[in-house]
C-alpha cells in the first residue's frame, strides 16, 4: 500500500530556500551570459581599458556599458562650470579691477578641460557584470575602481536622475550595502535599464537573503 503524501510534510513545500535561490540566479542569466536587448541598447560597444600591461583585468562574461547620453550631460555640466568661473573673473577684471582672479580661474579651466579631454576614455571605460553571486562594476583609466557587490549584501538599490539626465533620458542606479565602502553608483545608464537592473537586483537580493 502506497501512503499519500502528507500535506504538512516540508516535502510538499514549493519552492525550496534552495530553489529560490536557484530561480533567482536564473533570472540574471541573461544579463550574465550575453546581450540583454534592454540593457544593452544604444550604449558603448567596446569597453576601454588603460594601455599598462598592469591594469586590472577585465576577467570573462559579459560586460554592460553605459549611454553615450551620458558623455553629452557631463559635456554640458563641465562646460557650463567652465562659463560661470569665466564669467565671475570677467566681471571681478572689468568691473572691481582685480587681475589677480585669472590667477585661481586659469588653474580651474585647466582642470576642468583636462576634465574633459580625458572624458570619452573615462566614459567607455565605466562597465558593470551580472555573475551569479554578484554585481561587478569597474571605472577609470587612470585610477582603476573595480568593485563587486554581494546580492545577499545589498540594502538599498536607487534610481536619481537630475534635470539633464531627465532631458537626455538617463538616470544613475546607486546601491547601498551595510559597508559603504563597497557602495557602487552605476551612471549614465538608460531610464528603461535602470528601471530593469533595478528590479533584477531587487528580485535577486531578497532571495540571496532569505536563503542566508
Amino acid at each position: 500500500m502506497t501512503n499519500s503524501p502528507d500535506p504538512t510534510s516540508p516535502a510538499s513545500d514549493s519552492p525550496t530556500t534552495t530553489e529560490q535561490v536557484a530561480q533567482a540566479t536564473d533570472a540574471v542569466a541573461p544579463a550574465h551570459t550575453g546581450t540583454d536587448e534592454v540593457m544593452d541598447a544604444g550604449t558603448f560597444q567596446r569597453i576601454v581599458e588603460p594601455r599598462s600591461a598592469n591594469r586590472l583585468p577585465l576577467g570573462e562574461g559579459t560586460w554592460h556599458q553605459v549611454s553615450p547620453k551620458y558623455l553629452v550631460v557631463q559635456f554640458i555640466s563641465n562646460g557650463a562650470v567652465l562659463a560661470i568661473v569665466l564669467a565671475i573673473a570677467l566681471v571681478l577684471f572689468f568691473v572691481l579691477d582685480q587681475a589677480w582672479v585669472w590667477i585661481p580661474a586659469g588653474i580651474v579651466s585647466v582642470i576642468i578641460l583636462l576634465t574633459l579631454a580625458v572624458l570619452p576614455r573615462q566614459a567607455r571605460s565605466i562597465g558593470y557584470q551580472l555573475r551569479a553571486d554578484d554585481l561587478i562594476f569597474r571605472r577609470g583609466i587612470l585610477w582603476q575602481r573595480m568593485v563587486a557587490v554581494p546580492y545577499g549584501r545589498m540594502q538599498l538599490v536607487d534610481i536619481t536622475h537630475g534635470p539633464l539626465d531627465r532631458g537626455f533620458g538617463i538616470a544613475q542606479l546607486k546601491l547601498v550595502t551595510a559597508a559603504a565602502s563597497t557602495g557602487v553608483t552605476i551612471p549614465g545608464l538608460s531610464q528603461p535599464a535602470a528601471e530593469r537592473l533595478r528590479d533584477t537586483l531587487i528580485d535577486v537580493a531578497e532571495t540571496r537573503r532569505t536563503g542566508l
